[in-house]
C-alpha cells in the first residue's frame, strides 16, 4: 500500500494541504498508521496543465519530508529529476517513482528501487487528444523495454505502472483496467494508481448526473484499487489509505480460505 504525500500547492486532489513539512509529516505518520508499508513524496504536480517546478524549490519541499519520515516507514519520491531522486535517496528514500520512465540509470547508481510508469507526453501536452493503436500493447512494450534497460543496467528493484490517466481518455483507462493480468504476466511487479481520478468523476456521476467532484471519489477509488488487486497488482498508489487498506484485507481473505481448503484437501 503506497500512501500519496503531495507536498505542492497544486496537485489535482489534496494540493496545499500537505504543503507545510510539518503538515505533510503529522499526515505521513496518519498514513503509516491507517497501514501504508510506503509514503510517496512528491514536491512537483503531475496533474494535466501543471506548470514545472524548478529543482530547488523541489528540493525544498521534499528532502526536509524525506528525512523526517525515512527511520518509520519505506519512502518513495515521486520525481523526474535526476538531482532531486539523488537528494532524497540521500535524505533516505529507497524508491524512485518516475513518471517520466527515464531515471533508472539514477537509480542503478544510487542503488535503489524503481518505478517505471508509461505517460504520453509531458504534464502541459498529454490529455490534449491522445491516441493509441492499441493502448494496452503498446504501454505494455513500453514498460517492458525500460524495466528491461533498468534490470539490465544494475535496478535490482524493478517496478511497472502503466500509468492510468496520463495521457490517457477514459476509454484508454478502462482498457488498461482490463488488462492489468496481461501487464502483471510479464513479471515484473506491478503498481497502478486510480485514486481520485477524473475520469473517476465522469465515470461515477453524482445524483444530479454530473461528473462526481474530487471529494466524491471514494466508492470509484476502492473500486479499481479492488479491482487491480484481484488481478495480480502488487501494489497500489492511494490517498485514502485506511479505506484501502481494509478492501485488500478483504480482497485476500478468499485466497486464504480457498488455500487452507487445499492444503485439507
Amino acid at each position: 500500500m503506497m500512501g500519496i504525500l503531495n507536498v505542492t500547492p497544486d496537485s489535482f486532489s489534496d494540493g496545499g494541504e500537505w504543503f507545510e513539512s510539518e503538515r505533510a509529516i503529522m499526515r505521513a505518520h496518519e498514513m503509516i498508521a491507517e497501514g501504508a508499508d510506503v509514503v510517496d513524496v512528491g514536491g512537483e504536480s503531475t496533474r494535466p496543465g501543471a506548470e514545472p517546478v524548478p529543482a530547488d524549490e523541489e528540493l525544498r519541499r521534499v528532502v526536509p519530508v524525506v528525512e523526517a519520515l525515512a527511520g518509520s516507514v519505506r519512502v518513495s519520491v515521486d520525481t523526474t529529476k535526476e538531482a532531486v531522486a539523488e537528494a532524497a535517496v540521500h535524505a533516505g528514500a529507497s524508491l524512485i517513482n518516475d513518471v517520466s520512465a527515464t531515471l533508472w540509470p539514477a537509480a542503478a547508481r544510487l542503488g535503489v528501487g524503481w518505478v517505471a510508469m508509461h505517460r504520453k507526453g509531458t504534464a502541459a501536452t498529454m490529455q490534449r487528444d491522445p491516441h493509441y493503436d492499441d493502448v494496452a500493447r503498446e504501454v505494455a512494450a513500453m514498460l517492458v523495454d525500460r524495466a528491461g534497460r533498468a534490470a539490465a543496467a544494475g535496478v535490482a528493484e524493478v517496478w511497472i505502472d502503466p500509468g492510468i490517466g496520463f495521457g490517457k481518455t477514459v476509454d484508454h483507462n478502462l482498457r488498461l483496467l482490463g488488462s492489468l493480468g496481461d501487464l502483471v504476466a510479464t513479471g515484473y511487479p506491478v503498481m497502478v494508481g486510480t485514486s481520485r481520478k477524473s475520469f473517476l468523476g465522469t465515470l461515477a456521476r453524482t445524483v444530479d448526473g454530473l461528473p462526481a467532484p474530487v471529494d466524491e471519489r471514494l466508492a470509484a477509488s476502492l473500486a479499481t484499487a479492488t479491482w487491480a488487486m484481484q488481478q495480480g497488482v502488487q501494489m497500489v498508489r492511494v490517498h485514502d489509505v485506511a479505506a484501502t487498506v481494509q478492501a485488500a484485507v478483504l480482497v485476500g481473505r478468499p485466497q486464504e480460505r480457498s488455500s487452507r481448503s487445499e492444503v485439507g484437501a
